[in-house]
């Protein structure tokens, strides 16, 4: 939900005990937080590379926790717990192996992500001995280091395609949360965020009208959504995001996506506003024009008349082919320029081959154990292996009834922990 590129807190509270206990808390420098964890969790005997392999996983887990808000957006005082249920096996006052310690002050500002993903990867893991889980296990880490797997590779057999981001930003955690109610007459990127973040949850649950314009200007739109979305998660309806508003919508929406999960949805680089600045034509570079070819690249792949376009954020002659033929497909005047109306269809095109399609485990099933594991990474099922996706599969047996214009399935609300 943060727009911002995560950073590495410079201190991190530490709840001694699971997250509803009445155990003390402790606020340490983070870089400390990993080596306790890293010498609770691994042996310092074992290979340097599955040594990296698990440090990398512990403070990527650690990030996103403190990324998504996970217990702040809860009402919670503490970051993480020392729950090895729910987190990681923190144990206080312990002392720290001389090898993991060096590697730790390496490693701690480094993290692994999904590619075009933002937040850190929930990188969970289980010893893969008593316990299995769908992450990574830190003794089959070791066997990959032993049979010559460097860091690298240890972490995609079980990752999959991921890729480490080094020397992250060091600074304070700070909280979301603005620090004054935003409500109509608001401008600015905090506003940015709520109309995003809405949009993205009102997929989940429709009565949350749509806001058509994420332009940052808190109107009757967005107060309409404010209102609709407090009054499903039982807050008062008064149309003000406040602090227990905003956290709220930060929870809800890291829940839809799955951002503490290791199958996260994801939070995009672009996602925090699609609406671009004026029109685009031949000629246009940068950000925004990147942008329209991804979504052109997506339509391209689903629709035959779409040729498909280079993302390479220059508005050349096969961009403007591929927006005129967007244009033709989608009835719109065939200008080869993409203003307002134009892009509003192609994200909407886009927006639904995304979240019906290519975010589908039903048409790019996972295969391996089948289990998911629970929130805390060490539910004990299956092989733990990450493998790779199958071809993708159709569901062919007819409903039983006819399907016509204004046919809608049931809608089942996602329950968010």
């Amino acid at each position: 939900m943060p727009p911002v590129t995560p950073y590495v807190p410079q201190r991190i509270t530490v709840h001694l005990g699971p997250p509803q206990s009445n155990a003390a808390n402790v606020t340490i420098p983070f870089s400390d937080y990993v080596k306790n964890v890293a010498s609770s969790e691994i042996y310092p005997t074992w290979d340097e590379s599955a040594l990296r392999a698990n440090i990398l996983a512990i403070v990527s887990f650690a990030l996103n926790r403190v990324y998504t808000e996970f217990y702040r957006s809860r009402g919670y005082d503490f970051e993480i717990t020392s729950s090895t249920a729910y987190d990681q096996a923190y144990v206080n006052g312990r002392s720290f192996f001389e090898n993991v310690s060096q590697l730790v002050d390496e490693l701690f500002n480094d993290y692994l992500r999904r590619p075009g993903f933002v937040e850190p990867l929930a990188a969970k893991f289980c010893n893969g001995t008593t316990v299995t889980c769908e992450g990574l296990s830190q003794w089959g880490s070791q066997n990959l280091a032993q049979q010559g797997y460097n860091t690298d590779q240890i972490l995609r057999s079980y990752y999959g395609n991921v890729e480490t981001v080094l020397n992250a930003p060091i600074r304070g955690i700070t909280s979301s949360y603005p620090g004054t109610p935003l409500r109509r007459g608001s401008t600015g990127p905090n506003v940015v965020v709520i109309q995003v973040a809405l949009n993205r949850i009102s997929q989940n649950y429709p009565a949350i009208p749509k806001i058509p314009a994420v332009d940052g200007v808190f109107g009757s739109r967005t107060e309409a959504a404010v209102i609709a979305f407090q009054q499903i998660f039982g807050l008062t309806a008064d149309g003000i995001v406040g602090p227990g508003t905003w956290y709220e919508i930060v929870r809800i929406y890291s829940g839809v996506n799955s951002l503490s999960e290791l199958r996260s949805q994801g939070q995009q680089f672009y996602a925090i506003n699609w609406s671009p600045p004026g029109g685009l034509e031949v000629g246009d570079t940068g950000e925004k024009v990147r942008l329209l070819q991804y979504m052109l690249s997506v339509l391209s792949a689903h629709i035959s008349s779409i040729p498909p376009v280079n993302i390479d954020g220059v508005y050349g002659p096969a961009t403007r082919s591929a927006v005129l033929a967007a244009q033709r497909r989608f009835g719109l005047p065939e200008t080869g320029t993409v203003g307002q109306q134009t892009w509003d269809e192609i994200y909407d095109q886009y927006s639904g081959i995304e979240n019906t399609n290519l975010r589908s485990l039903e048409n790019f099933p996972n295969l391996g154990n089948g289990n998911r594991t629970s929130n805390n990474g060490r539910s004990n099922n299956g092989s733990g292996l990450r493998t790779n996706y199958a071809r993708t599969s159709t569901m062919s047996q007819f409903p039983g009834r006819n399907l016509s214009i204004g046919t809608q399935d049931t809608v089942r609300q996602e329950v968010v922990r």
